[in-house]
């Protein structure tokens, strides 16, 4: 199948040599970059309209201030609450490169969402952000009456690196007792440090995210002396039985693809209950392409129709 035609000309764009890669430069120029290419661009008619807004301060690891930003959907009585961590590679993105998706899932989903500024590396290397965004869920949990109001109904999610947050967090919520999370979305996630997989080689160029911004980030964000088999890095390599309800989307046409359905795939296995969508036609970060590509944006409200069955 090949690349989903309304994603051409966005990916003749990403190819055009004005266009900096991912991974180019010091950390802070590429955050410049990215946050140029996903905000200072971005039509302001096109964001997902949601009920209310609120910039907050977050506790991270040791108490450390975050910036955060809550969703409110359009929705009388309790509502899940979402904790959102961001994409980028561990390097960059914040709240505001990843808004929309934010407000996607809070109108889709029908949740409050509380999105997650967490460290990023090499400032805070790993486990600086997984640190961070336990931390964070344990703020939101402790706070769920004022923001979807019903504990049984906390979640988390995320894109990319995010997605690798989301799901260390719910191996490290499993065997700390708590806070309890009733399901885990997880769009495109780095599932995986430690091993090789033929999408990483298929997928190398020319697809947004390549091999070679994946060993830029990798070498930001993962000290010279950790494992790359540590759960807490890769959480395919953790124990996997009895972690909440998954959605895992993947893209065909993402280095990420086959860690991520590996990692659908062994949730399976190990019992948990998991829907896994693989867009075939798609690219590495679809989940904000929307405004650009029909078929990303059905496939954003494919996912948040499987998360809002989860949450039910």
């Amino acid at each position: 199948m090949p690349v989903d035609q309304s994603l051409v000309p966005l990916l003749a764009l990403i190819n055009s040599p004005q266009i900096p890669k991912l991974g180019t430069g010091t950390p802070t120029e590429a955050r410049a970059n990215f946050r140029a290419f996903t905000v200072d661009v971005r039509d302001p008619a096109t964001l997902v309209p949601v009920a209310a807004i609120e910039n907050v301060t977050i506790d991270g690891a040791n108490g450390t201030p975050l910036p955060g930003r809550i969703y409110r959907p359009d929705v009388d009585g309790p509502t899940p609450t979402i904790v959102f961590f961001h994409g980028g590679g561990f390097v960059l993105g914040d709240i505001d490169t990843h808004d929309d998706q934010c407000r996607w899932l809070c109108r889709e989903v029908g949740a409050v969402v509380v999105s997650v500024g967490y460290r990023l590396a090499p400032e805070s290397p790993f486990p600086g952000p997984a640190d961070d965004a336990l931390a964070a869920v344990r703020w939101a949990a402790a706070r769920i009456s004022g923001l979807g109001g019903d504990p049984d109904r906390l979640a988390v999610a995320g894109d990319s690196a995010g997605g690798n947050l989301a799901a260390v967090v719910a191996q490290d919520c499993r065997d700390a007792g708590g806070p309890a999370l009733a399901a885990q979305l997880l769009l495109y996630p780095a599932a995986d440090f430690a091993g090789d997989y033929p999408s990483m080689v298929e997928n190398a160029e020319g697809y947004f995210l390549t091999g070679s911004d994946m060993i830029w980030f990798t070498t930001h964000y993962v000290p010279r002396d950790a494992d790359p088999a540590d759960p807490r890095l890769s959480p395919l390599r953790g124990r996997l039985d009895g972690l909440p309800p998954a959605v895992v989307a993947t893209a065909g046409f993402d280095p990420l693809r086959d860690a991520g359905d590996a990692y659908a795939s062994a949730l399976n296995e190990a019992g948990v209950r998991t829907i896994a969508h693989r867009f075939d036609g798609l690219i590495h970060g679809f989940f904000g392409m929307g405004p650009v590509s029909p078929a990303s944006e059905q496939a954003v409200q494919t996912i948040c129709a499987s998360l809002r069955e989860l949450l039910a």
